[in-house]
């Protein structure tokens, strides 16, 4: 069966840390653990036993509580299959860059490494123009 423990956002894989030495030391029934990227304040114990599972988070730092029922697999299934993101890049397009220490700036595709997951590009509002290289997820495309 799995559960799902509200943990305080940010904290879910310090609290999974704590749950696993805890677990391992008590010797509870505990199968997984789960922290997803896109389940933000929640941790996921699948557990044969639910006293057992709820008795794992007693006194420890950052849980908020146990959700009342077992979920489904089914429920969350979605959240943790990873599907690789697809950006359709071509030379010269005008994309806005959104990570990192250009953030925010506008620049202009130079060259792509599909291979390296990395893209070449010009930052457009400087007084000189310089290529910079970051990976393909940092940037955006900035339709025409």
């Amino acid at each position: 069966m799995l559960f799902a423990y509200r943990v305080t956002a940010g904290q879910e894989s310090i609290v999974a840390d704590l749950l696993y030495e805890k677990a391992k030391k008590l010797g509870a029934p505990i199968n997984a653990l789960v922290v997803s990227p896109r389940l933000k304040g929640y941790l996921i114990v699948e557990s044969p036993d639910e006293t057992e599972a709820k008795n794992l988070v007693m006194n420890v730092p950052h849980v908020k509580g146990v959700l009342p029922r077992p979920i489904e697999f089914a429920e969350i299934n979605q959240l943790l299959e990873s599907k690789p993101q697809e950006i359709t890049l071509n030379r010269g397009d005008l994309v806005e860059v959104t990570g990192g220490p250009f953030k925010g700036e506008k620049a202009k595709v130079v060259r792509i490494d599909a291979e390296k997951e990395d893209v070449t590009v010009e930052l457009v509002e400087v007084a000189v123009p310089i290529p910079v290289t970051i990976k393909i997820g940092m940037v955006k495309v900035i339709p025409r």
